[in-house]
């Protein structure tokens, strides 16, 4: 399939780029031309874009994309009433289908709010990838792993089989990761044992570190160090890319620990802000050159998925935390919701920047709105005042996913009906 982007507003997301009115041209799955004025071809796929801006996709570096099912259902408790009263009774309910539906329906949110790319973290993983393959959207997968006890290997297995049976797979769309859970989930040995598999197979590893104030107490309290210090003397930022996911609560020793790690911190706002869980120090770690990507987490807690929501969070909670509206720019803010994510999923050469060569992962936004004009700074502009509904056109992989605010790949009226029942059965007595 070739497509013309004729006459749209272009964002690179390169540094020495700054906007400009042109043309993109997709073939097959990269973009071949980006160019003042292209000529079209026979055949082309024209896509006008008059009062479009046309942008890299966002990209969502941590999401437990089958949480959508749980949208609204335990909201405003406290972390651990949310964790144990509810949250862990429905996903006990869930069955693979339930799986395969409730990432659908987080794919199909993603795909309508501008989000081309995502890290997901859960169970029943081959559910997932089938949704993946159907809907179009690129995904890095990874199986949550629970060392708290003896299992008999089976969610390491798993993890083992959704790498091998995987990778590389719709149209090269999806990419994996092992995911142990979190440090207070996995004892040293098991953990140790996961970092040298990452590294003999260059696999890169997907965990939660320091949500909460409780997991740095009972990591303190188990090995008188703090989380990032536990990964730390098991190994785990030698070698592996490793994408960390929250990194609240780190103090400026950890941040000092994370120094020339390979990989980053998913920084997910939204979702820490409704736990109460606290704001991450991502400005220190910035300064540190550490890597940093924005992520949703799960439906169930951040209840939306909207990358553009995390994007406004990230840069407000920066600038009230430290009392200065410098800090974390409207750029500096869009570059972590595409170059820096695409870095946390392993993708920086493919994604995240609109470049010749490079996958066609491409968002076109509806400037033609009242909150959206007039247009002073276009960065400022996108990070402040856009919201996912701006989102007109979402292409993924060379692939046109939707197109004037409809889905293409995804039958919502089915959707719709399977999310509703499945999630009355899946909370019913809870």
């Amino acid at each position: 399939m070739s497509i013309l982007i004729k006459q749209a507003m272009i964002m690179t997301m390169n540094d020495n780029d700054a906007p400009f009115m042109g043309d993109i041209r997709v073939e097959g799955d990269r973009i071949v031309e980006i160019a003042t004025h292209i000529t079209s071809q026979p055949g082309d796929e024209v896509i006008h874009g008059k009062d479009m801006l046309a942008m890299p996709g966002l990209i969502n570096a941590h999401q437990h994309s089958p949480m959508s099912l749980l949208r609204g259902f335990s909201d405003d408790l406290k972390l651990m009433d949310w964790l144990d009263r509810k949250m862990l009774p429905a996903e006990a309910n869930m069955t693979p289908e339930d799986i395969y539906w409730g990432a659908q329906l987080s794919h199909a949110e993603m795909i309508r709010s501008g989000t081309t790319a995502y890290a997901d973290m859960y169970v029943h993983m081959n559910e997932i990838a089938e949704a993946v393959t159907l809907t179009g959207i690129r995904a890095s997968l990874t199986r949550g792993m629970v060392f708290m006890e003896d299992d008999g290997g089976r969610r390491l297995q798993e993890a083992i089989d959704l790498v091998q049976r995987w990778s590389g797979k719709a149209e090269g769309r999806i990419t994996t990761m092992y995911g142990p859970h979190s440090p207070y989930t996995c004892a040293p040995e098991p953990l140790r044992d996961v970092i040298t598999m990452a590294e003999k197979e260059n696999v890169p590893i997907h965990i939660h570190l320091a949500e909460t104030r409780e997991e740095v107490i009972k990591i303190q309290e188990r090995y008188g160090v703090t989380p990032t210090e536990y990964l730390k003397n098991l190994g785990m930022f030698e070698q592996a890319h490793v994408l960390l996911a929250h990194a609240v609560h780190l103090d400026r020793q950890d941040v000092e620990r994370l120094k020339g790690m390979r990989g980053g911190v998913s920084h997910n706002p939204v979702s820490n802000l409704k736990l109460g869980c606290g704001i991450a120090p991502i400005t220190e770690m910035m300064a540190q050159g550490i890597q940093v990507g924005l992520g949703t987490d799960g439906a169930g807690s951040a209840t939306t998925v909207d990358m553009f929501e995390e994007i406004k969070a990230a840069t407000w909670l920066q600038k009230l935390d430290y009392g200065d509206p410098t800090r974390l720019p409207a750029g500096k803010v869009l570059q972590m919701a595409t170059r820096g994510s695409a870095g946390l999923l392993n993708l920086e050469e493919q994604v995240g920047v609109l470049e010749v060569g490079r996958k066609a992962d491409i968002i076109l936004i509806d400037l033609s709105k009242p909150h959206l004009q007039p247009v002073h700074n276009l960065e400022s502009l996108v990070a402040y005042s856009v919201n996912g509904a701006d989102v007109d056109t979402t292409i993924v992989n060379g692939e046109i996913l939707m197109r004037g605010r409809q889905l293409l790949t995804i039958d919502e009226e089915i959707l719709f009906h399977e999310a509703r029942t499945r999630a009355k059965r899946i909370v019913e007595g809870i």
